[in-house]
């Protein structure tokens, strides 16, 4: 009769190592920061529309590329291979 071959040790550890958390807050804060950029505009009459305030280059396209930059950052966060040799 063959031997099983003996199964190796599970290790129920997280998915993703240790240090790769401190870039997935990184990246939350990045993506949180895209959103602050987006907020405002708000103008304090109803019935007046201020189309410069609302369609600005901060809203319109520096928040949005941020907040692609934070999602990316979580990405590689998450794919990251972190390094074999401990630091000292």
């Amino acid at each position: 009769m063959a031997k099983k071959p003996e199964a190796k040790e599970n290790n129920p550890g997280f998915a993703i190592p240790k240090e790769n958390y401190r870039y997935l807050v990184i990246g939350l804060v990045i993506i949180v920061l895209g959103f602050i950029l987006m907020i405002g505009g708000k103008s304090p009459d109803p019935n007046q529309f201020n189309a410069d305030e609302i369609f600005s280059f901060r809203r319109i396209t520096l928040a949005p590329i941020v907040v692609l930059i934070g999602f990316a950052f979580e990405i590689w966060a998450i794919m990251r291979k972190p390094a074999d040799t401990p630091r000292d």
